[in-house]
């Protein structure tokens, strides 16, 4: 019997690797690695979950229309267009299985999320790698990148594990320029820490061949629970919805993400508290001497003068009991990406850092 082989493309696939959260023979460790509110979920949303356990023998909803509306509502969207995912990850997956095939490209930036790449190849499409400028998305670069097979661009924004973020004027310029045949996803899983910006769902309402996708991992506390959604004209909802599994988010999942995002005080107090760390991080990590970006997330890039740096300077952050991102794998092998904590955990990880710089020095 010939022996079974996966689908072209699947063997390609690094196993992601996901932001540590111990570290043998050290107690009091503190987890900056994985983008996390470090007030966790709010009280409505544990209550939500709670309340949830009496109803575990029956199936969740298989349009989540509730939550959908809720979205609808706080978004001002139509409800219509909007899909829920397994986290924003499964919207990308759905994306590539439906749109991008053998023959495909489907284009991500130097730095851009992992799982861009993974889900192309699990589709068996070929991914392109396109440069960015000074770690920020570069649209004339993605447009020179595009030909005839070119489905899907991938760009997140604010970007990950950069932080930085373009203006939406480039962003619709590079939608208004992409073939015809292309979908431009906007990933934005940090969109609700850039104040004022909309994820780029006013541009979905204005091009058809836009599409957002949106989390509740990130400021919502709720990355155990795994819920995303996404926002794109009705024709491409439609498609999605013909992959997506009917029962892809369990009740418990759906009534904590509506839950959630309808205590505004308390995400209104996470974005607040997140603003003021970040920036005081950020000025004090530049203080030491360590490049950092303006962040428009919930972490920031250190970045050190060498790759040797960087991992000598994590080596003695987890002899601190901290934590972080090293970021190599996504080509930045002189950085460290550090979630933005609540103020003792940034005060250690800066006191930390400076006694690294000071012995380095």
């Amino acid at each position: 019997m010939a022996r079974m082989k996966p689908q072209p493309g699947i063997m390609d696939i690094a196993l992601y690797v996901g932001g540590a959260s111990h570290i043998e023979g050290v107690s009091d460790v503190v987890k900056l690695s994985s983008n996390e509110n470090p007030f966790g979920p709010s009280p409505a949303a544990i209550a939500a979950v709670e309340r949830s356990a009496r109803n575990l023998h029956r199936y969740p909803s298989t349009d989540h229309a509730s939550l959908r509306n809720a979205i609808a509502d706080a978004h001002g969207l139509d409800v219509a267009r909007i899909i829920c995912g397994v986290g924003s990850d499964e919207i990308i997956t759905f994306l590539c299985q439906a749109y991008a095939g053998p023959g495909d490209e489907v284009i991500h930036t130097q730095h851009g999320f992992a799982m861009y790449r993974i889900s192309a190849l699990a589709a068996g499409a070929t991914p392109v790698e396109v440069a960015e400028h000074n770690r920020t998305v570069d649209v004339d670069a993605i447009l020179a990148a595009c030909t005839d097979q070119t489905r899907l661009v991938f760009i997140a924004n604010p970007a990950n594990p950069t932080g930085t973020f373009i203006a939406l004027d480039k962003v619709e310029r590079l939608a208004e320029a992409l073939p015809e045949q292309c979908l431009l996803v906007l990933d934005g899983a940090y969109a609700e820490f850039e104040p004022g910006y909309d994820g780029g769902a006013g541009l979905v309402e204005k091009h058809d061949n836009i599409v957002m996708t949106r989390t509740f991992s990130k400021l919502y506390g709720l990355g155990g629970l795994r819920v995303g959604w996404g926002y794109a004209c009705q024709d491409v909802i439609d498609v999605l919805n013909r992959v997506r599994g009917p029962f892809n988010l369990s009740s418990t999942a759906l009534d904590a993400a509506e839950a959630a995002l309808g205590d505004r005080s308390y995400t209104e107090k996470c974005l607040s508290e997140n603003a003021r760390m970040r920036l005081w991080l950020t000025e004090a990590l530049r203080e030491l001497g360590v490049g950092v970006d303006d962040s428009h997330a919930n972490f920031v890039l250190a970045r050190f003068g060498s790759a040797a740096d960087a991992d000598a300077c994590e080596a003695h952050l987890k002899t601190q009991g901290l934590i972080v991102r090293r970021v190599g794998g996504y080509k930045l092998p002189e950085a460290l990406r550090i979630t933005v904590g609540d103020e003792s955990a940034c005060r250690r990880v800066v006191h930390a850092i400076s006694q690294f710089k000071a012995v380095v020095v």
